[in-house]
């Protein structure tokens, strides 16, 4: 899963990334591991949620024009765009008429879209990001290309891994769109603000990388859906 320092991209080879490079090659059993674990529980978690997933489908269908499907193109690994899979929870024409961040209160989101996104259960569908080997299912989340573009150096150490479906700053902005709807120029706000606190989390789960962390973040996502706030 870690490739070789020479045979990552010129822009992520710089000295802001050699320290977590480094953490991150000794660890090597614990990146195995990781990998295996993905691939294995994707494939039984979309034998479970096949049919929960075809009557979402259906709902999302029935509730707005449009596919069922947004399939945005995020980056994840050494700087790979990927076109994610997520139930679509906005209108068809979303990105055309306003900003690739949501606040909470955004009238692109439709009726059956408002549910999915309370529950994240417009998440499952990465089940096969996770298969193809695009996410893991726990990772720094996938961003926007335009975001990345905006990166500072050090962020593009969360690029030496597979993004992911959860992580420790996204359960402690699960209510990210909340904070954003007061700003003016969103996407501004987001970039300057909300993407600093939520990399500093993101690079501390790199520090601290172990499987069992992992393990540990997947229950605490859970905890987080049903209400507990870690924020």
């Amino acid at each position: 899963m870690l490739k070789r320092w020479e045979e990552l991209p010129d822009y992520m080879r710089v000295p802001e990334v050699r320290p977590y490079y480094d953490i991150l090659k000794g660890r090597k059993l614990s990146l195995l591991v990781k990998r295996v674990f993905d691939f294995v529980a994707a494939v039984i978690l979309l034998l479970i949620l096949a049919l929960p997933m075809a009557v979402i489908a259906v709902c999302v269908k029935a509730d707005s024009a449009g596919p069922v499907f947004y399939r945005q193109e995020r980056v994840t690994t050494c700087g790979k765009h990927f076109r994610i899979h997520k139930f679509r929870t906005m209108v068809s024409n979303a990105e055309r008429i306003g900003s690739t961040v949501t606040v909470s209160n955004d009238s692109r989101i439709t009726r059956v879209g408002s549910k999915l996104r309370r529950l994240r259960l417009d998440e499952l569908p990465q089940v096969f990001d996770v298969l193809e080997g695009n996410m893991s299912f726990v990772g720094t989340r996938p961003e926007a290309v335009k975001y990345v573009e905006q990166y500072r150096p050090e962020y593009y150490a969360t690029l030496l891994l597979p993004a992911g479906i959860t992580s420790e700053a996204s359960i402690r902005y699960k209510d990210e769109d909340r904070l954003l709807n007061a700003a003016d120029d969103v996407d501004r706000v987001y970039v300057e603000q909300v993407l600093p606190e939520k990399m500093k989390w993101n690079l501390e789960s790199i520090r601290r990388f172990r499987f069992l962390r992992d393990i540990l973040t997947m229950f605490r996502t859970v905890a987080a859906v049903l209400g507990k706030d870690y924020s």
